[in-house]
């Protein structure tokens, strides 16, 4: 059975993949709090032809 990532205690059914409620609003704050962040470029890509000219 898998594991809650918040806790590590067997996951739920109900609540698939964390073992509470608890445990999935802890992930929601998280992401809202930018704790999570997704890796993104600096600079996009077309702004870096401009540069160029």
């Amino acid at each position: 059975m898998a594991k809650c990532p918040i806790c590590g205690k067997p996951a739920e059914h109900e609540f698939r993949p964390f073992c509470s409620a608890r445990c999935k609003k802890v992930d929601l704050n998280r992401w809202l709090s930018d704790v999570y962040r997704v890796p993104a470029d600096a600079t996009p890509p077309d702004e870096d032809d401009k540069s160029s000219d």
